[in-house]
């Protein structure tokens, strides 16, 4: 079942960085990203940060962050099926306007995760 998600442009808040985030529920699963992701190829790979669930309200709002933490900007949007999860990992099918394809979520040895692209359209 496709649920929807989301990649925001986070700036004002320590360097510009994006946040992935995922509807999971009555949540979002966000990881955050040090560059966008739109333009990730088969085989290319991009360091990820588990973030806290966010709430619903993100997936729709842009505009200044509570608590002086900068604002957020939509950079995609879309829909995406859960093809698999585990301890080590998701892999997702992203259906968004520019990001198209089979990603994985990988969990790294230290607590770091990869946002690595599997295969694109």
């Amino acid at each position: 079942m496709a649920e929807p998600f989301v990649i925001l442009a986070h700036s004002g808040h320590g360097p510009l960085h994006y946040d992935l985030m995922l509807q999971r529920g009555q949540t979002l699963a966000t990881w955050q990203l040090g560059q966008s992701p739109l333009e990730l190829s088969p085989g290319q790979t991009l360091a990820a940060l588990k973030l806290t669930d966010h709430r619903l309200g993100y997936l729709t709002y842009e505009g200044p962050v509570s608590g002086g933490r900068g604002e957020v900007a939509h950079e995609e949007e879309g829909t995406y099926e859960l093809l698999s999860e585990g301890p080590k990992g998701w892999r997702v099918r992203l259906n968004g306007a520019r990001m198209r394809g089979v990603y994985l979520l990988r969990a790294e040895a230290g607590g770091g995760w990869v946002l690595a692209c599997e295969s694109a359209g």
